[in-house]
């Protein structure tokens, strides 16, 4: 009997949306896991020939258990390169965290730490590959290692537990006495000898050690000790510098009267250091102010650097005997020299300047490793030659992020408008991802903490702002760098001492109103978030325009600020800068400092009209955890907005656990869908992910002509629905090609005792014949997978193989080889085909796509044979997942090329 294609009268079309109930993502679009696992390079370091570049990267561990992201060690050589790019090897791997990886100066091995057995070995590896071997085994601890000379390494480390902690430790006693002079650990630094393995001490402080620097050439050691317990609340007493020479064992005490001095760096010739410290108007509290240069010679006083910079200087590096600084530049930073005995050069960075973060330099101080980015451009890392005060001869040292840079990634800018006292106010401006001119947006504020921290026009997206998921949604985003941010000088920074909140009201405000006047943003479509300060700052917009915005999402963020006194880490010296005085001071004629009343939002939450999601972590010291609860509860009992409060169980200031990170942005998503974009929450509790309704859902995603898996043409023939794989990347079969798609190229073809949604077996010359009429059909070249697109799909196959239709599981238990011919004496006596209607099995994922019946059905042909597995094939889960065994059915799964643009 011939079945024929039905004819079908109405037209359908490619459905690329995904049922409201699944976590599937359209290609090109971003999802939370892409902004959670953004990749970055990160402590690098070259050796000592400059011929390799050590570094660390961050991921989540395989264990999900341990739900924390730990950082492996990697070292790429310069001088190996293979099909263009340079070789790189990962070093370390597991779910343990390595760190503070130093070269030796033989040029054989990296020596470093690890959170592995307790943190307390030194470990080493060897440059040409093997196992990490244990040095040494400290039973105090290890930390801060650095090289002292060629055979030993300094580091800090503590003398033991007194015998009042361990006898409390065995009486299970956890009782902690806060500030506790008597049961202060005292950090030292100490030197370990590899060849001997002798400890000994290096310095003899009665106060715990807060950093130090030694000099190359191993004769002196600059060191910070904490001023006391309570240092970090109240900023007292201050930290005590001292220079040591490690020869003759004599120090001084150095850069007394200096605000925080810090980045201590000695210059090459071992002649002085060069450091960074503070200016502010009120050092007595550590006051946020902006970074001055400094250079202090080993027998002198400190002399500051000009700049010839107003707004101050962020970080530097050391390279010979002169320095790098990266100067504050409004929303961005610029780079330049100072040697020794001459001004400020800009360092010449052509397109990219202002825009680059020069990571790290060879010892000869030739070439450097960077990171190019912009708020709309993917970090890029590279390698450089430095010469001439110029960056020359880039090559891109590793490339990161590859399945990112497939993205749809949204225009951005730096825009600027008058805010205080008609200053200038910047700030970055993310665009809808398919934004129209004349049209107007919904707003979403992303502000950053601090206060004084800053937005700049570089890479940034992670848990707490992530501008590309919200702009997809359709939405501008705009970070604005409000007055009492840093990177616009002292004046602009120190401007909301004593007059919190005004000015970054009036500055937010007016950047919105601009966009308004613009006519880029609806005024009814307003949001806001911020972690930290950053949330301070939406919770005081919701209070100060109760009716302004549709959504508010703070993490992190106070409402109280007389109780942020005496509970925040640093609630002394942050209060006392910017509410001056404490709150029990008299003022303007009260018994209290009326400021600490005034400026609390907790006053005032009967004015909040906002539906409100609060965050806060349980260990939170740094905005203290209670602050979330006062927050919540008064906009519980005064019932005037829709409040919903996540509390993370374990977790500081920033969220640390995967799962954390992941199931705010997910909460924050819904919320403001639901509240800015009027969107119904896409999760359901009661749906479960692998459930057969789940599955049936999916199913109701895909294109069909009436009962037919597939689209129509113009004219009416079926063809098979494909999905891209990303932007600019290939499209790929759904489904392999059935019966009745087929059947539209020969209308005389015999479908047997198959279905006209069961996949259709074809020989090598039907399979060509029916891609060459395909492709002339659409207009583009459809063709098999090639080799390496095969393999993709094959690792891919493996993994599912054995719970799809395969031989495995019409076995339906775990079949041994030794069982399969047996089996398959059984299976010859069946005469209704063991191949099932497409999509009768669960799909796949392939880059946010779902792809169905890769693991079983039918093989797949490919432009060299075929690979995957057919209902009649056995799934060895045993052999290596490349292998790509024979089969005698092979289907057909089409592969579309990307239009070249």
């Amino acid at each position: 009997m011939i079945h024929r294609l039905p004819t079908v009268f109405f037209l359908v079309f490619l459905c690329t949306c995904v049922s409201a109930q699944q976590p599937v993502s359209e290609p090109g679009k971003w999802t939370v896991d892409d902004v959670i696992h953004t990749e970055s390079m990160n402590n690098v370091l070259f050796s000592p020939d400059g011929k390799l570049v050590l570094w660390s990267k961050l991921r989540a561990t395989e264990d999900k258990q341990q739900d924390k992201f730990v950082s492996n060690l990697y070292l790429t050589r310069l001088e190996q390169v293979k099909d263009g790019k340079f070789m790189t090897v990962q070093l370390t791997n597991g779910d343990e965290s390595d760190h503070s990886a130093r070269f030796d100066r033989a040029g054989e091995y990296v020596y470093f730490l690890s959170s592995r057995d307790e943190g307390k070995k030194l470990w080493k590896i060897s440059l040409y590959g093997g196992e990490a071997q244990e040095v040494h085994e400290f039973e105090n601890g290890i930390g801060s290692i650095e090289w002292m000379n060629d055979t030993t390494l300094l580091f800090v480390s503590h003398e033991g537990k007194s015998l009042e902690t361990r006898k409390r430790e065995e009486e299970k006693d956890d009782v902690i006495v806060i500030e506790d002079t008597s049961s202060w650990q005292i950090d030292r630094i100490y030197a370990y000898d590899l060849k001997s393995e002798r400890i000994r001490r290096i310095t003899e402080n009665d106060k715990p050690v807060a950093g130090y620097s030694v000099s190359k050439n191993g004769h002196h050691l600059a060191y910070v000790l904490e001023g006391s317990p309570h240092q970090a609340a109240d900023a007292q007493p201050k930290s005590a510098y001292y220079l040591r020479d490690l020869r003759s064992g004599t120090e001084r005490r150095i850069l007394e009267g200096l605000q925080g001095p810090r980045s201590l760096t000695f210059t090459d010739d071992g002649n002085g250091l060069y450091f960074t410290a503070t200016r502010s108007s009120d050092p007595q509290w550590d006051g946020a102010g902006i970074g001055q240069l400094y250079y202090l010679p080993l027998d002198g006083k400190p002399s500051e650097v000009p700049l010839d910079w107003e707004d101050g200087v962020n970080t530097i590096r050391v390279v010979g005997n002169d320095v790098v600084a990266d100067l504050a530049n409004r929303a961005t930073e610029r780079v330049a020299i100072y040697r020794k005995g001459s001004s400020r050069t800009d360092i010449a960075l052509d397109t990219m300047a202002d825009h680059v973060s020069l990571l790290a330099f060879s010892n000869d101080g030739s070439r450097v490793v960077l990171e190019y980015s912009t708020a709309s451009r993917l970090p890029v890392y590279y390698i450089a030659d430095f010469s001439d005060n110029a960056v020359t001869d880039l090559r891109e040292i590793v490339s990161l992020n590859d399945k990112l840079k497939k993205k749809t990634i949204t225009r951005s800018e730096v825009i600027e408008w008058a805010g205080y006292g008609g200053e200038l106010v910047t700030g970055i401006l993310y665009y809808p991802t398919n934004y129209q001119e004349g049209r107007a947006y919904p707003l979403m504020l992303s502000i950053h903490g601090g206060p004084f921290m800053v937005d700049t026009d570089r890479w940034s997206e992670d848990w707490s702002t992530y501008p590309q998921l919200l702009t997809q949604r359709g939405a501008f985003v705009l970070k604005p760098n409000y007055h009492g941010s840093s990177n616009h000088g002292l004046a602009y920074l120190e401007s909301i001492k004593q007059n919190y909140y005004d000015p970054e009201m009036e500055d937010i405000t007016a950047g919105i109103d601009k966009l308004i006047a613009e006519g880029m943003v609806d005024p009814d479509s307003l949001g806001t978030m911020g972690w930290s300060n950053g949330a301070i700052l939406t919770t005081m917009l919701t209070v100060r325009y109760p009716d302004r915005f549709k959504v508010a999402c703070p993490g992190a963020g106070d409402v109280n600020w007389t109780s942020d006194f005496g509970t925040c880490e640093f609630g002394v010296s942050f209060d006392q800068s910017y509410f001056g005085g404490a709150p029990w001071d008299d003022t303007n004629g009260k018994t209290y400092n009326e400021a600490y009343v005034l400026k609390s939002p907790i006053f005032e939450m009967e004015k909040v009209r906002t539906p409100t999601i609060i965050f806060h972590g349980s260990e939170d010291r740094a905005v203290p955890r209670d602050q979330g609860w006062e927050y919540y509860r008064a906009l519980q009992q005064i019932a005037k907005a829709p409040v919903r409060f996540l509390w993370f169980p374990g977790q500081p200031h920033d969220l640390q656990k995967v799962t954390h990170q992941k199931r705010k942005m997910e909460e924050e998503l819904a919320w403001i869908d639901t509240y800015l974009f009027g969107k119904e929450r896409q999760d359901n509790p009661a749906l479960k992910e692998d459930s057969p309704l789940a599955q049936l859902l999916k199913m109701d995603t895909v294109a069909r002509a009436g009962a037919l898996f597939g689209t129509l043409a113009a004219d009416g023939t079926l063809l098979p629905e494909v999905v891209a794989l990303g932007k600019d990347s290939i499209s790929l079969g759904r489904f392999e090609l059935t019966h009745a798609q087929y059947a539209s190229f020969r209308p005389d073809h015999d479908f047997g005792t198959y279905g006209p949604n069961d996949p259709v077996m074809l020989g090598e010359k039907a399979a060509a014949d029916y891609l060459k009429w395909l492709s002339g059909k659409v207009g583009k070249h459809v063709r098999l997978p090639n080799a390496e697109e095969a393999m993709t799909l094959q690792k891919q196959a493996r993994k599912v193989a054995a719970k799809e239709n395969t031989l495995n599981y019409w076995a339906g238990y775990a079949i041994t080889p030794e069982e399969v011919t047996v089996l398959r004496k059984k299976i010859d006596e069946v005469h209704t085909p063991l191949v099932k209607p497409v999509g009768s099995f669960a799909p796949v994922q392939l880059e946010g796509q779902y792809i169905y019946d890769l693991g079983g059905n039918l093989a797949e042909r490919t432009q060299q044979g075929s690979f995957g597995y057919s209902a009649y094939d056995y799934v060895d889960e045993a052999a290596p997942a490349e292998s790509m065994p024979a089969s005698d059915h092979v289907g057909l799964r089409i592969v579309v090329e990307a239009v070249k643009r």
